[in-house]
């Protein structure tokens, strides 16, 4: 009988291991979602693609080592930056459908732990960039942040403009890959930013049509109200990809790319502007998640083709 109450103990410690583990994999999963993992994923593959077209031709011409402290510094300012940005809008995040769930606004991270995580990884990142990589990409990645954090974030809530003013931050990944490698910025790298730069317009005009409800709903003025939304979201889905098609051509046109990287600029340029067009002229929630999925496909694609016909 004196052995039983050491069985009963026995038995809740095995139960609780596995407890705590499922907890702490619960906590790390939120820590991730907190850094905006699918945000980031875009900016790596832009920053690898400037690093790599900065990179001179043949044996040697990229630094694997550097490429790898490059994506590290810069994954950690973006998701230092994610975070923060989080922390920031958590009070307006809680009044929208597709956000209300996320870890801080449903309060399973608290606030204080999400400021100094955020704070923690975007200084870790950028000190990291100065002294492993260069001042240069430093010098980008903080600015990126800054501008994203106190510049376009509140803007979202007093103009529809906000998106031209966010679009500058958030096409300068590339540079940063491509001062990393050269330690400078050339004019060459400024086609690759205007690429990135006219592709947020119609990626997130269709976001914010999807979401326009759960937007006006937190107070955010990402769209105009009135007769003058809809010639808005046309011009910024339609009008902007249509630009974007010419600019995706300049590579081939100054020389810097092949045939090949200019038919199929072109063929997927068509493509994402048809879907443009389906969501200028109807503008409903499936047309813009048709263009959404377009947008997604088509910035790695043009990238990855203009990184296989580089000369």
């Amino acid at each position: 009988m004196a052995s039983e109450p050491q069985i009963v103990v026995l038995g809740t410690t095995e139960l609780a291991r596995p407890a705590r583990a499922i907890r702490l994999c619960a906590t790390l999963t939120d820590y991730w979602a907190l850094t905006k993992p699918e945000v980031n994923f875009l900016i790596l593959v832009t920053t690898f693609a400037g690093f790599y077209l900065a990179s001179k031709p043949g044996p040697g011409g990229v630094r694997p080592l550097l490429l790898i402290q490059t994506l590290l510094g810069t994954l950690l300012v973006a998701s230092g930056t994610g975070t923060l940005n989080q922390f920031i809008e958590r009070r307006f995040d809680a009044q929208m459908r597709r956000t209300a769930r996320r870890p801080l606004t449903s309060g399973r991270i608290e606030s204080s732990h999400a400021l100094w995580f955020g704070l923690s990884l975007s200084l870790v990142g950028t000190v990291f960039l100065a002294l492993a990589v260069n001042r240069v990409a430093s010098l980008l990645a903080l600015i990126t942040l800054l501008t994203y954090l106190f510049l376009y974030t509140p803007l979202k809530r007093r103009t529809p403009l906000c998106t031209l003013i966010g679009a500058f931050p958030g096409a300068v990944p590339p540079l940063i890959g491509w001062a990393a490698a050269r330690g400078r910025l050339d004019p060459n790298v400024w086609v690759l930013y205007a690429v990135v730069f006219l592709w947020q317009f119609p990626h997130f005009m269709s976001i914010a049509w999807m979401y326009r409800a759960d937007y006006a709903r937190a107070g955010y003025l990402v769209l105009p109200v009135g007769r003058r939304r809809d010639r808005f979201v046309s011009w910024q889905s339609l009008g902007v990809s249509l630009v974007l098609v010419a600019v995706s051509l300049v590579p081939t046109i100054v020389g810097e790319s092949g045939f090949a990287y200019s038919v199929g600029t072109l063929i997927l340029g068509l493509i994402f502007t048809y879907y443009s067009v389906r969501f200028a002229f109807h503008r409903s929630n499936v047309a813009a998640r048709q263009l959404l999925a377009a947008s997604v496909v088509y910035l790695p694609m043009v990238i990855t083709l203009l990184m296989l016909n580089k000369k």
